[in-house]
Order: structure tokens, then C-alpha cells, then sequence
């Protein structure tokens, strides 16, 4: 099948990244004021800053997504739902959790999935789920089962990387599995290592129906209005 992407549809599906732990309030504001000059569905940023976000983007339409239990994922259950519940408080429309990756690896899945429901129970105005599975640390049999598991807990969406693990980020084959593991009944967000065109378009037509981007700006910026042909 023959698609076409546009720059504004290429923006639309954009999560504009930056999670520096030395970023201030001020940088903030303008990095929300340059997602509202790029039209990207959201900003993705950390919890604490949710706050100056959702003031700064009151109106615009933009989306603010906060982590949760970022970057590792082995806070306790109730801390990270706790924060979660701070975050949308705070005016958070998303949260991306990181799953707790030692009871991925150790295969305790019911932990794995009692952890994810903590921070879906949390979220009590309707917002969105994703759940981060750091899919370079994980094999493919890993990767289907922490998809499956995301979904079982009632997330909306499961997402490939933190873009912090020195593992790496998000690749088309592991893109490709968590598609195939949530057959389209969940989004499915590639993050970590996209820093052009080329490799954004790769990871959608690998099944990535959002994009974690810290260079948004400058993936933007290669594509102009042109259309791109798939």
C-alpha cells in the first residue's frame, strides 16, 4: 500500500522530548512555546515540571505527558502511582511509566503487571497510559510478554524506551514485535535513537503510531511541506 505523510501529519503523532534532569522552569516554558510552533500532538517531560507545562500550553491544544518512575522503573507501586496522581493533578494529559524491568527479567509477570495497574488506578481523569518496556534490554519473547502484560494492566499505548538505558532506544524489529503483541487494540510509541526523517518514517511503517522525540525540531525541518511517499 502507497501512503503519503505530510510535515503537519509527521507533527501530529510527535511526543517533543526533553527530560534533562538540569532543565529549568524557564526552558521549559520556551520548549512548549516551540512545540506550539511545530503543531506536535505533546510535550513529554518530567514530572515535576508538569505544572509550568500545562500553564504554558493552556489553550494551544498541545498534550503534556509526564514520566513516571523514570528513568529505571523500580520505585515501589506506590510511589510510582503516587506521583502519577501528583502529575495529573498537575495537569498531565499522558503518563509514561517505566515498567520494573528486574520482574520482567526474572519472568515475575504477575508483579510485573500488579505494578502497571498501581499507576493505571492512579489516573482517574481519564488519562492516557503508556508503558515503557526498555525493549533493548529484553529479547522478543520478553518484549511480546511485557506488551501483553501492559495491555492486561489496562494501558493504552506501549512505548519501546526511556532513551536513558545504555542498552539504546528503539529499533524497527522491536517496533515491529510490540505491534504484532498489541495488534492494533493498543498504540504503540517508538522512543530513543530517532534523530531523522528516515528513521521516523521507519519506525512508523514498523507499526509506531507516535513518535518520542527529543530532535522534533530538526526531523521537522528535513521534511519542510513536502510529502513524503511510503
Amino acid at each position: 500500500m502507497t501512503m503519503t505523510r505530510t510535515r503537519l501529519e509527521l507533527a501530529a503523532i510527535i511526543d517533543h522530548t526533553l527530560l534533562k534532569p538540569e532543565t529549568t522552569a524557564a526552558e521549559i516554558g520556551a520548549f512548549c512555546d516551540q512545540a506550539v510552533d511545530l503543531k506536535v500532538y505533546g510535550v513529554c517531560i518530567s514530572p515535576t515540571m508538569v505544572g509550568v507545562a500545562a500553564e504554558r500550553l493552556r489553550g494551544s491544544g498541545v498534550k503534556v505527558v509526564a514520566v513516571i518512575g523514570f528513568p529505571s522503573g523500580t520505585h515501589r507501586p506506590e510511589v510510582k502511582a503516587d506521583e502519577a496522581a501528583w502529575a495529573a493533578a498537575d495537569g498531565a494529559d499522558e503518563a509514561d511509566m517505566v515498567i520494573n524491568l528486574g520482574l520482567v527479567l526474572g519472568g515475575e509477570w504477575d508483579r510485573a503487571t500488579a505494578d502497571i495497574v498501581a499507576v493505571r488506578t492512579a489516573l482517574t481523569g481519564g488519562q492516557i497510559l503508556k508503558v515503557i518496556i526498555e525493549s533493548a534490554v529484553l529479547t522478543p519473547e520478553q518484549i511480546f510478554c511485557a506488551c501483553r502484560a501492559a495491555e492486561a494492566a489496562g494501558a493504552d499505548f506501549v512505548k519501546s524506551s526511556t532513551g536513558f538505558h545504555p542498552a539504546g532506544g528503539a529499533t524497527v524489529e522491536a517496533i515491529e514485535i510490540m505491534s504484532g503483541a498489541v495488534a492494533g487494540r493498543l498504540g504503540v510509541k517508538a522512543a530513543g535513537g530517532i534523530h531523522d526523517a528516515e528513521t521516523a518514517f521507519a519506525m512508523i511503517d514498523a507499526g509506531a503510531t507516535r513518535l518520542g522525540l527529543s530532535a522534533s525540531a530538526t526531523i521537522l525541518g528535513e521534511l519542510g511541506q513536502t510529502v513524503r511517499p511510503g
